[in-house]
């Protein structure tokens, strides 16, 4: 199973499962990722936290243990 975490730079991925329960899987779903859509990877800082992607035509930045939770195709 491939995570965001695992996308490299430069890579665009498809999500296909948000895991988690209650707040935290809503509050990923609130950033606007959903299954289906279209993640861009932008940047990782040097020790790989947090990751910076283009999301839906707006930039986020997501932790490690949220991209962890997003199962990309």
């Amino acid at each position: 199973m491939a995570t965001l975490r695992d996308a490299k730079i430069g890579q665009t991925v498809t999500v296909k499962r948000i895991h988690g329960e209650g707040g935290l899987k809503r509050r990923i779903m609130d950033m606007g990722i959903t299954k289906g859509v279209q993640i861009y990877i932008r940047k990782v800082a040097p020790l790989g936290d947090p990751i910076e992607v283009t999301v839906r035509d707006y930039e986020l930045s997501l932790r490690k243990a949220d991209a962890e939770m997003i199962e990309i195709v």
